[in-house]
């Protein structure tokens, strides 16, 4: 029982890791695609709206990373081309 909780633990962990990381990474895009397009000041009014914006798609990109196992995708696709 004590194995599985620090299981759930740490994936909850590199979750909230990568998560932070996601928001962290899509402010700094969006403050530079604001930079280079808008003739818009940067603000913290703007900060706050570029962090509410990146929140939700880092939690959508953190979920479609967590349940999907890219890595055995690629390797059906792949096996597939080699067997042809």
């Amino acid at each position: 029982m004590e194995n599985n909780n620090e299981k759930k633990w740490h994936r909850l962990e590199v979750f909230f890791e990568f998560l932070i990381f996601g928001i962290v990474v899509g402010v700094v895009e969006d403050l530079i695609a604001v930079e280079v397009v808008a003739d818009v000041p940067i603000t913290w009014h703007v900060v706050g709206i570029i962090v509410l914006i990146a929140i939700p798609f880092a939690m959508i990109g953190e979920i479609l990373v967590d349940r999907i196992d890219f890595v055995e995708i690629f390797r059906k696709i792949f096996r597939k081309d080699k067997q042809q």
